[in-house]
């Protein structure tokens, strides 16, 4: 798929509409991905500073996007876990930038290959103005080949 028909799609996604998250960024080849999401009344909290759910939903897919549009249509690609330490209150505008080297795609693929799956894993922080980190999020996914599934015919 096209990088903008990409970027405009996920802007006009409904969870991310709802909650005020942009993606400002995808690289050509898939693999740098930024998004950010300004403070507003409908995704704080009861305190006044970023809700949790926004803050996680911002970083939600898009390791396995990226590894599914790089590894190609012979791999299966699902998210297995994830989870999301707070650092710091979030205020006002929140970013977090994406990117998996194109060597970590090489041995997420060799792996598959030579495996019946992989299961690589990915941080990422959401930033806030400063550049200091409000949240940290880690992210398992899953990846087999698709014809690891096949039972041979005889």
């Amino acid at each position: 798929m096209r990088k903008s028909k990409i970027l405009k799609l996920m802007n006009l996604w409904p969870p991310y509409m709802g909650s005020g998250v942009r993606v400002t960024h995808i690289s050509d080849d898939m693999r740098a991905v930024d998004v950010e999401m300004k403070l507003r009344f409908w995704n704080r909290n009861y305190v006044g500073v970023h809700f949790g759910g926004s803050l996680y939903a911002m970083t939600d897919p898009f390791f396995m996007l990226m590894l599914l549009e790089n590894l190609g249509r012979d791999y299966i690609v699902w998210d297995k876990a994830a989870s999301i330490r707070f650092k710091k209150p979030g205020r006002g505008r929140v970013s977090a930038q994406f990117r998996i080297a194109e060597s970590e795609v090489d041995a997420i693929r060799q792996a598959a290959d030579t495996h019946p799956k992989t299961e690589p894993e990915f941080t990422v922080n959401v930033i806030d103005s400063e550049g200091d980190v409000v949240a940290e999020i880690h992210k398992t996914i899953y990846v087999r080949r698709k014809d690891r599934d096949r039972v041979p015919r005889t």
